[in-house]
Parts: structure tokens; C-alpha cells; sequence
């Protein structure tokens, strides 16, 4: 398998992505991950690992969405957490209502899709702090698609019951091809199960060797 795809759990538990969030130069996992599993995600994104809780609590991949230029966050994040982040980062705030982020939040350094609901005034906080596109969707009658997709400079995996013409709309708007998976045995919430860049992936534990292929090939990550 290389480097570049590994199977593991974040305190036992192997939704991934639950827990941590990734870009192409910064990955976050809780305080309480374990020092091998730092190392192991540092290894197969090729990436700085930073720990920390926000908003108080362990659930980071849900509560943060980012790329290379910007982080956005729970509103209830804390100032002590976000001064753990990179200076040179943009950091922004969800608006109250949408505020679980990753779960919200579809982003790579081309573009974002964000929740149907999300208001005028979010979009431009998102434009700015990402410095991308951002779009309003929803995926597989999904409207949290951050918890629905993971999304590369390379590719988009998407919900099992993603229709053509949205898989259509994401290759667009990510300028990458879109493809449908799953992951931890069947799991359609693919954003829930995986953190990932365009080098590598860190992928739950219960994931089949057939979804780790579909990982691979819709990632590109080889």
C-alpha cells in the first residue's frame, strides 16, 4: 500500500474524518490522538500535524473546513484553540446556524461547495477566507456534503447515490473528475470515514480492500 493510503482509527473509532481535517499543507486531529497516529497521517499526506480541541471538544473534522489559504470554523470555536493555528492562515467563522463546518463545507484550493442554506453573507465569508469559488449544493439528496464527499486537487469521491448530473456539476466546480464510493464497510458518508490530500489519505479502519480501490482510483493516488 506505500505510504500514501493507511488504515486507522482516531481513539478507537474509525470515522476519520469525524475527528480530524486536512489540507494540502496542514492536517488537524484531536489533542487526545496518539502520537503514532500523528505520525502516520504526517507520513501519508506529507503534511504538518497540529493537535488541538475546538469549540472545547475532540470532534475537529466536523467543526473545521480548509485548504491551503484558510481555515473556517465552528463560531463557538475558542480564541485559545485558534491561536494554535498557522499565522499565515486565514481563519473565518460559520454562521450560527450551519456552524459544524466540515460537515457543511466541501473545499479544495479550486474551489467550495457549501450547504443549500447557507446565506449570501457566508459565501463571502468563504470566498474570502478560502480565496476560491464557492458554490451552493447538495449532494445525493444530502445537504451536509461535506460529510458526503472527500475532495482533492486530483478528485471528488462521492456518496454512493450521487446522481450523474451532480457528479457533472462537482468535476466542474473542482475542476477534477467525481466519482461515486464508499468506505468502513459500506459507509456512504465518505467525508465522515477519510481525511485526504493529493499525496495521500488516512482512511478508517474498517474500509474493504475493493473501497480503498475506489479511494485510490477516484483520488488518483498513485
Amino acid at each position: 500500500m506505500g505510504w500514501m493510503l493507511r488504515l486507522g482509527d482516531i481513539d478507537g473509532n474509525p470515522y476519520i474524518g469525524v475527528y480530524c481535517s486536512a489540507s494540502e499543507r496542514l492536517a488537524i486531529v484531536p489533542e487526545s490522538a496518539a502520537q503514532s497516529v500523528r505520525k502516520e497521517i504526517a507520513r501519508s499526506l506529507e503534511v504538518e500535524v497540529l493537535g488541538t480541541t475546538v469549540a472545547g471538544s475532540t470532534v475537529v473534522g466536523s467543526l473545521v473546513a480548509m485548504n491551503s489559504n484558510g481555515a473556517v470554523v465552528t463560531n463557538f470555536a475558542e480564541r485559545s484553540e485558534l491561536a494554535k493555528l498557522p499565522r499565515d492562515l486565514n481563519v473565518g467563522m460559520m454562521e450560527e446556524k450551519l456552524n459544524a463546518s466540515g460537515n457543511n463545507i466541501l473545499v479544495t484550493d479550486r474551489a467550495a461547495l457549501v450547504h443549500p442554506g447557507a446565506s449570501n453573507r457566508a459565501l463571502k465569508v468563504l470566498g474570502d477566507v478560502f480565496g476560491v469559488e464557492v458554490r451552493r449544493g447538495s449532494v445525493a439528496g444530502v445537504q451536509t456534503v461535506g460529510s458526503a464527499c472527500i475532495a482533492t486537487s486530483k478528485g471528488v469521491i462521492c456518496h454512493p447515490k450521487t446522481t450523474e448530473a451532480e457528479l457533472t456539476m462537482i468535476s466542474e466546480l473542482f475542476k477534477v473528475p467525481a466519482t461515486i464510493a464508499t468506505l468502513n464497510y459500506g459507509t456512504p458518508y465518505l467525508g465522515a470515514c477519510a481525511i485526504a490530500n493529493s499525496r495521500g489519505a488516512y482512511v478508517g479502519s474498517r474500509s474493504t480492500p475493493i473501497e480503498l480501490g475506489r479511494l485510490e482510483d477516484g483520488l488518483h493516488l498513485y
